[in-house]
């Protein structure tokens, strides 16, 4: 996968300077970062060390303990399956698998084309509606096989 992002400095710095600097702000401003470009660039890294004058290894400990920010390039559709009990019992396996096979990518992947990135999570909250699974911020539930990869077809 080629990293191809342009980033937009002046909307970086627009971040930055709207939690004033503030080292304490460092993950809302990765949010932030992510919102736009489904990951913190390698290249904003450098910025965020010197601007907020953080470690560079805070940057990592906070990339790699929230799961919702990445240093790797992500698709534009997050497909998040909820593998926790509820969904687990009803047949989330087995919806991974299809999506696995459908996406050929393995959970934690993202397709070549940056247009999704496969992953579980413990829980989505929709647990009377399993399995479920998300894609960005919208949750389908009910599922099995097919309606799962129907389901992520549409958004192709």
């Amino acid at each position: 996968m080629e990293n191809t992002v342009e980033i937009d400095w002046q909307k970086m710095d627009e971040i930055i300077d709207k939690y004033q600097s503030n080292r304490e702000a460092l993950l809302m401003i990765m949010q932030d970062i992510s919102d736009i470009y489904n990951y913190v660039p390698p290249e904003v890294i450098p910025v965020l060390i010197q601007k907020l004058n953080v470690p560079e290894s805070l940057i990592y400990g906070v990339a790699t303990f929230y799961k919702t920010i990445s240093l790797e390039p992500r698709g534009k559709y997050i497909v998040s399956v909820c593998t926790g009990t509820a969904c687990h019992v009803r047949g989330a396996d087995k919806i991974m698998d299809a999506l696995e096979e459908r996406l050929a990518i393995k959970e934690g992947q993202t397709t070549d084309d940056l247009l999704f990135t496969l992953e579980g999570v413990r829980c989505i909250g929709c647990c009377a509606s399993g399995p479920v699974l998300n894609v960005n911020q919208e949750t389908h539930g009910g599922l099995d096989r097919t309606s799962a990869v129907k389901t992520v077809d549409s958004y192709s």
